[in-house]
């Protein structure tokens, strides 16, 4: 028996809007995945932990605030130092394109941004996250 995918969706930093994170929390959700949608304002640090204690498979983000180069990085960080690096990071929102290839060399796996079909990000999920559901 497979063990469902499981995937925390976070709104990091000070962005209240959370429509388009709430709407892949479901697509996913949708397409037989656990989600765990962690709300607004969440810290950096709050997400990992929140990932790390629900053996989260990937986190993720949407940032809407223009702080994305910050947040993905802390993120990233801090799942490094925490022994979690192989929980895959992946995000969404409002993001130039000329930050996303700097973002995927820091470890960011995907950036999708605004008009992303919602089966494109299930799809590349279940492509591309470790263990899809074999754990």
């Amino acid at each position: 028996m497979s063990v469902p995918l499981r995937v925390v969706v976070a709104k990091a930093g000070l962005d209240g809007h959370d429509r388009g994170a709430k709407v892949i929390a479901r697509a996913l959700r949708d397409a037989g995945m656990e989600v765990i949608y962690t709300g607004l304002h969440q810290t950096p640090e709050q997400i990992v932990t929140t990932a790390i204690q629900e053996d989260a498979d990937a986190i993720g983000l949407s940032i809407l605030s223009g702080a994305h180069n910050t947040l993905f990085a802390r993120v990233l960080e801090l799942l490094d130092e925490r022994d979690a690096s192989d929980i895959t990071v992946f995000g969404g929102g409002i993001i130039p394109e000329d930050d996303i290839p700097p973002l995927k060399e820091k470890g960011v796996a995907a950036i999708f941004t605004p008009g992303a079909p919602t089966s494109d990000v299930v799809a590349w999920v279940r492509a591309n996250v470790r263990g899809a559901g074999t754990r």
